[in-house]
């Protein structure tokens, strides 16, 4: 399974990317996945169903199946979770794209708005191969319109496909 990264700060269009850069994985026939990294805490379950409680009630980890998908929510109570912990449980595919996590060193394309009045990541992250932004990069650093998603799809196929495997 290949991993890239798709790394900056909240609101600049990080997941916006990846759901119009899905489609064309797809269409090329890869199997891709998703890791989504988030600051602010979250629960899929809702209190009072079955597996709620049995969490509640201290369950490590609870697996919710039904015949059209699963969901593994297991409890990281005292120490969050490894990228390499989370990669080695999720399904075959043949790309896994990387949705946070800006310190991990993984290749990454940064996603930079103007609007943000965010400082650029990749000057202090030697992984960030490029930026998708709405502005050019200072430093002549490459750049693909952020909304010229057929270039995007391509430049993480290649740079996803051109590194060994993880």
């Amino acid at each position: 399974m290949k991993v890239f990264g798709i790394a900056g700060y909240s609101g600049s269009g990080k997941t916006t990317l990846i759901e119009r850069v899905l489609p064309q994985l797809a269409a090329r026939g890869l199997k891709v996945a998703v890791i989504k990294h988030t600051h602010h805490d979250f629960d899929i379950d809702r209190p009072g169903k079955d597996s709620w409680r049995a969490r509640a009630a201290g369950a490590a980890a609870v697996l919710l199946a039904s015949d059209h998908r699963s969901a593994l929510l297991t409890e990281h109570r005292d120490t969050p979770p490894a990228l390499d912990d989370l990669l080695a449980q999720l399904p075959p595919c043949d790309l896994v794209l990387v949705e946070g996590y800006k310190r991990e060193a993984i290749p990454k394309l940064e996603v930079h708005r103007d609007v943000t009045a965010q400082p650029w990541l990749f000057p202090d992250d030697p992984t960030i191969l490029a930026v998708a932004s709405d502005i050019d990069a200072p430093e002549a650093f490459p750049r693909i319109d952020i909304d010229a998603i057929p270039q995007l799809t391509d430049f993480i196929l290649t740079h996803a496909f051109s590194r060994p495997t993880a």
